[in-house]
């Protein structure tokens, strides 16, 4: 039992060093988008697993397709053999349905991100600490916590929510995301980064996070 389980592991990992930060192409509509995960991440697609599928579709609405869905290079490890992932911080890019057909001219893609970022919350109150905004909130309620970046084939916006507790009496969690919304070769995409909120270092690593896969993005498809 003992050498099944060294051979398992051992194909999991030779399987998954083959599979890490590998750009990739996605096909949407009449354009091929070039895609990679931030390092320390990779895409599960290739996992076919239907929970990861479910849990990137619960993430998203019906009316997006999801082109990659990420998480962290250990918790794939630990799912490849078999070990309960954290789920901490994972990342996700999705394309709207409804465009996917079309060359999204610079005016679309201006009232459609415009529209996709009023519905992510309201902002956060002047003058009002992000912990005592946090636990003043309902759970599920988002709010935007400010804006990572502006120009003209980009809008990026920092939220953060309360989660709902998973059981009687547990300790609050807190997450905090980016929402981004690019234009890359005529397609609009909308980025998404996650992460458990503990304290501020999460917030800047949401920050940094996006602000390096927007740039890579864009290099990949000049």
């Amino acid at each position: 039992m003992l050498r099944v389980r060294v051979a398992t592991a051992l194909i999991a990992l030779l399987w998954f060093s083959c599979v890490l930060a590998t750009p990739f192409a996605v096909q949407v509509g009449e354009a091929r988008i070039g895609l990679d995960a931030p390092p320390g991440f990779a895409d599960t697609s290739f996992t076919g697993s239907p929970r990861l599928q479910e849990l990137a579709e619960s993430l998203t609405s019906p009316s997006n397709r999801i082109l990659l869905f990420a998480i962290s290079d250990g918790d794939l490890r630990k799912f490849s053999v078999g070990d309960v992932p954290e789920f901490r911080r994972y990342m996700m890019a999705v394309t709207p349905k409804e465009l996917e057909r079309e060359r999204v001219a610079r005016k679309t893609f201006d009232d459609y991100a415009a529209a996709a970022m009023r519905e992510l919350g309201e902002p956060l109150p002047e003058g009002k600490g992000l912990a005592e905004h946090f636990d003043s909130q309902p759970p599920g309620r988002p709010t935007v916590l400010g804006e990572l970046r502006r120009d003209p084939e980009v809008m990026s916006m920092l939220i953060g929510t309360r989660l709902q507790p998973q059981r009687r009496a547990a300790k609050a969690q807190y997450l905090v995301s980016s929402s981004t919304m690019l234009l890359v070769r005529g397609k609009a995409l909308n980025l998404a980064v996650f992460s458990a909120y503990d304290g501020p270092t999460d917030v800047e690593w949401v920050r940094a996070v996006t602000a390096r896969w927007i740039d890579d993005l864009r290099r990949l498809n000049p």
